[in-house]
C-alpha cells in the first residue's frame, strides 16, 4: 500500500496546481492500493473548492483510496510524534500518517513534503520511503 498525504490529492483535485498532471498520471500508472488517515481527507478539503470535495469524497466512496480513522486510543502515540518532531512544526495530520505507517508496517509515502518526511522515523528507525511522483 502506499500511504498519500494532502499535497497529492490536493494536486490530484486542483487542475490549477503545477502539479496535477503528474498527480494524475500517477494515479493512471499506479497498480498498488491506496491509504490515508481521514484527518488527510478533511485537511485536503479545506484547500478545494466546493466541486473538487465532492469530487474527492466521491472517489473516496467508490473505494479509490482506502480511509482510516485514527481512534482516540492512538492519541497518545501521535502527542509523542507531535513532542519529538516539534522542531518541524509538525501537524496533527502528518503524526496521523506516521501512526498509520507504523499501524500498517507501510512505509512508501506520496508527499509533496519530502523535508519532513525525510526526517521522520517509522518503529525500528525505519526511514519513509518517498515515492517520486513528480519531477520538476
Amino acid at each position: 500500500m502506499l500511504i498519500v498525504d494532502t499535497g497529492f490529492l490536493v494536486a490530484l483535485y486542483i487542475r490549477r496546481d503545477k502539479l496535477h498532471s503528474h498527480a494524475l498520471n500517477f494515479l493512471q500508472q499506479n497498480q498498488q492500493p491506496l491509504i490515508t488517515a481521514a484527518s488527510v481527507i478533511v485537511e485536503s478539503c479545506y484547500f478545494l473548492d466546493a466541486k473538487a470535495k465532492v469530487a474527492l469524497l466521491n472517489w473516496v466512496e467508490l473505494g479509490g483510496i482506502k480511509v482510516v480513522d485514527v481512534p482516540v486510543t492512538a492519541y497518545g502515540e501521535i502527542a509523542q510524534s507531535i513532542k519529538k518532531y516539534a522542531d518541524h512544526d509538525i501537524d496533527f495530520t502528518d503524526a496521523t500518517l506516521i501512526w498509520l505507517a507504523n499501524k500498517y508496517n507501510q512505509k512508501q509515502i506520496l508527499t509533496v513534503d519530502k523535508n519532513d518526511f525525510s526526517a521522520f522515523r517509522l518503529k525500528n528507525n525505519q526511514w519513509f520511503h518517498l515515492i517520486e511522483w513528480y519531477q520538476f
